[in-house]
């Protein structure tokens, strides 16, 4: 595993993170506790210490709560624990953006990870109106002078929104999360240079592309997940023309090519880790191995210091 500094957080992370919006149960798949477990677990033993979570992936904390009942049984204070606020979900979905409201999801947030901090606490795919709140991030600063929170971060909904990655900085937050992938370079317009100025980490979200990039799929494929199943017909198969496009131009062979779309992200001098999600111990296995790729380098001991 190679591993680079996030931003202005100081953090050391792993460059491949474990994403957890499946533990949820929205990709098609229920988990165990057991299951959980063994991602986790098996993550650790390749090196990864990041773990990217929100309070909304299932419902009522379900992700988050996986997480912290593993952390129990495991040494907390060798994970990075990256979750969000924002959103509510219960029985529904509902947002959560007034200042009291964050405090409270905050508390839910660590009784779920039976965790006393978090060691990044992002702003979750909000309006720029609901983002401008100096009320909200004056309470959040209280949060992290008390120790509940390491650091601030923003997961941007929108992959050119420079309103909210242009005043990071202002707001305390020290890294950026969007979504960024072969398919989807957009970042690398805007936000990327906006983030190398500020020293921002980047974590890289849908990095597989909603599993477009694994290779496992052919044109004509039907999902039956919550998420990708209203993917319309004719978007599902183009992007999956151009993905045999890429396989057949750009990827190297004897190189999976997963592992080689999570490299191609880590190329990028503003990224400083991937989060793809897993559903077993073999995409963990699988993932971990981008690492390895020549395409990834570390980011120099000197800029830890």
């Amino acid at each position: 595993m190679k591993y680079r500094r996030l931003g202005k957080t100081e953090l050391k992370v792993s460059v491949v993170g474990v994403g957890t919006w499946q533990f949820g149960g929205d990709w098609g798949k229920d988990f165990s506790q057991k299951e959980v477990d063994g991602i986790l677990t098996h993550a650790k033993g390749l090196g990864i210490n990041l773990i990217d979570t929100a309070e909304c992936y299932g419902p009522h904390h379900m992700s988050e709560a996986f997480i912290g009942d593993f952390l129990t049984r495991d040494r907390r204070e060798d994970w990075v624990v990256a979750s969000k606020f924002g959103h509510k979900f219960q029985e529904s979905w509902s947002n959560a953006w007034h200042a009291d409201e964050v405090r409270v999801q905050l508390e839910e947030s660590l009784r779920a990870l039976k965790t006393d901090y978090l060691d990044l606490y992002q702003f979750h795919s909000g309006s720029d109106e609901d983002f401008v709140n100096d009320a909200l991030w004056t309470m959040l600063d209280k949060q992290v002078q008390a120790g509940k929170i390491r650091n601030l971060g923003i997961s941007i909904g929108s992959n050119d929104n420079l309103v909210q990655t242009a005043r990071a900085t202002e707001f305390n937050a020290k890294a950026i999360q969007v979504v960024y992938n072969r398919i989807n370079q957009i970042p690398e317009q805007q936000i990327f240079p906006s983030c190398l100025e500020q020293d921002l980490g980047v974590l890289a979200r849908v990095p597989l592309a909603s599993g477009y990039l694994s290779g496992k799929y052919k044109p004509g494929v039907t999902f039956e997940d919550r998420v990708r199943k209203g993917h319309a017909r004719h978007e599902i198969d183009e992007k999956l023309k151009l993905v045999e496009l890429i396989q057949q131009n750009e990827v190297p062979q004897d190189v999976g090519m997963a592992q080689w779309a999570l490299a191609w992200c880590l190329q990028h001098p503003a990224v400083s880790c991937v989060i793809p999600g897993c559903k077993s111990i073999e995409q963990v296995e699988a993932n971990a191995q981008a690492a390895s790729l020549d395409l990834v380098k570390d980011e120099h001991p000197s800029a830890w210091n």
